[in-house]
């Protein structure tokens, strides 16, 4: 089971026609997917073992998204999550974001473009997994660091390596647009008025004030 549960992906949404229809373009590309279409299946699916990613409706009778990433603790969860989101849905997808989904998927989707950023996805987590984050930056004792998420230490990483948006994104496996929500919430925390600001922050620390 494990090594099933290892190439696993779990599809969470009300709609039949889009379980349905993400389970054909996965189960195509070699991955065992299962798919419920309410949150609670989830939970305790998701309790017992860990696929490799779950994408998940924001959209759910009963409880939504929000609330199934919040009862996950989706912020210390071992696999990627995506949401899927209609498209005047975006600060519901950013409150999802900051709840710990790793990325979203905004409705009417290509199914091509879902597998391969949900394969992006995953195969960036394996190697963070693997390699560490081997970032100084995160080790770096900086004021308000702790207000950060483990994610949020990443991309600031990532920003404070002078990465851009979209080199980011593609380090970490998620769009430039997530990376741009990442960054506007870590600025707000640590007080920087750009990303220069935010470096200095940072690196300020490292020097020794």
């Amino acid at each position: 089971m494990s090594q099933e549960a290892n190439n696993e992906i779990i599809i969470v949404d009300d709609d039949p026609a889009v379980r349905d229809a993400l389970s054909v373009v996965f189960s195509l590309e070699g991955y065992h997917v299962t798919s419920f279409g309410d949150g609670q299946s989830l939970l305790t699916a998701a309790r017992a073992r860990t696929p490799s990613c779950i994408i998940l409706d924001v959209h759910m009778p009963g409880r939504s998204g929000l609330d199934i990433l919040k009862e996950l603790n989706a912020q210390d969860y071992g696999a990627p999550i995506f949401i899927i989101s209609g498209q005047g849905d975006i600060p519901m997808a950013v409150d999802a974001i900051k709840n710990g989904a790793l990325d979203f998927i905004e409705k009417p989707f290509n199914a091509d473009t879902v597998v391969s950023r949900v394969r992006e996805a995953i195969e960036a987590w394996v190697r963070r997994k693997e390699s560490g984050t081997g970032s100084d930056v995160l080790s770096l004792a900086f004021p308000g660091r702790d207000s950060l998420t483990p994610r949020e230490r990443e991309v600031l990483a990532q920003i404070a390596a002078g990465a851009s948006n979209k080199e980011a994104g593609r380090h970490l496996g998620i769009s430039p647009r997530t990376i741009e929500v990442h960054r506007a919430r870590i600025m707000e925390k640590l007080g920087a008025k750009n990303a220069a600001d935010l470096v200095r922050i940072v690196m300020s620390e490292a020097r020794g004030h």
